[in-house]
């Protein structure tokens, strides 16, 4: 199988790292990093980068397309090429997904019009405005659609393909394989449960709203 991640310029590395890290243990699984240009993308924080190793136009079919989010989503929010070979690869992927605001970029591209997706809980409300039916479940799944919410839901919603693409014992195998037996020491991984002035800290400080706002200046 024939697996892309797109990369561009500020996208947030789990997105990225956290589903290849799943997806490139299916058998048969061929993952490739794919951006407008070849060579080092480099991550949000601007201290790790990754090495696209194909253009758009290298690769045009892949059976299953994965867009990360990040702050630099904002900057691809106008039609662009890369919205063109979104549409393109989609015509012919058997699975399309994004991990985070990676939603917005597909929305943008017009790929998720009426259909149930999530994205950042900081990104519901523009998802919605891109016309998706926005749910605020940690992976969505509709038809050949998958999206999930922030950063680190990108792993739970690689392994719900690799269950839908090689089934659950596979999925299962590679879960324990890679030990995602998450424990976290704080019960504050979502707007709902974290304590008000935490989730009010994160809204002052997001550098996602940050880059929306600086994407909207005049």
């Amino acid at each position: 199988m024939d697996i892309a991640i797109l990369l561009y310029d500020r996208f947030t590395a789990l997105d990225a790292v956290g589903p290849y890290e799943v997806l490139s243990r299916l058998p048969g699984a061929r993952v490739t990093f794919v951006a407008e240009r070849t060579g080092p993308v480099r991550a949000d924080t601007r201290q790790l980068t990754l090495l696209a190793e194909a253009t758009l136009d290298e690769m045009k079919s892949p059976e299953l397309l994965l867009v990360p989010g990040g702050p630099g989503q904002a900057a691809l929010m106008q039609d662009s090429p890369v919205h063109a070979w979104l549409r393109a690869a989609d015509a012919h992927s058997t699975w399309t997904a994004s991990v985070c605001t990676g939603s917005l970029i597909l929305a943008a591209a017009g790929l998720l019009a009426g259909r149930r997706a999530t994205s950042n809980w900081q990104a519901l409300e523009q998802l919605r405005e891109l016309g998706a039916t926005v749910t605020q479940e940690r992976v969505a799944i509709d038809g050949k659609y998958a999206t999930s919410a922030g950063v680190s839901a990108g792993i739970d919603l690689a392994l719900r393909l690799a269950a839908e693409i090689a089934g659950e014992r596979v999925a299962q195998a590679i879960q324990l394989g890679i030990e995602y037996d998450p424990q976290p020491p704080f019960d504050a991984g979502s707007p709902a449960k974290a304590p008000a002035e935490v989730v009010e800290t994160v809204r002052a400080h997001s550098r996602f709203e940050s880059a929306q706002a600086r994407a909207s200046a005049p």
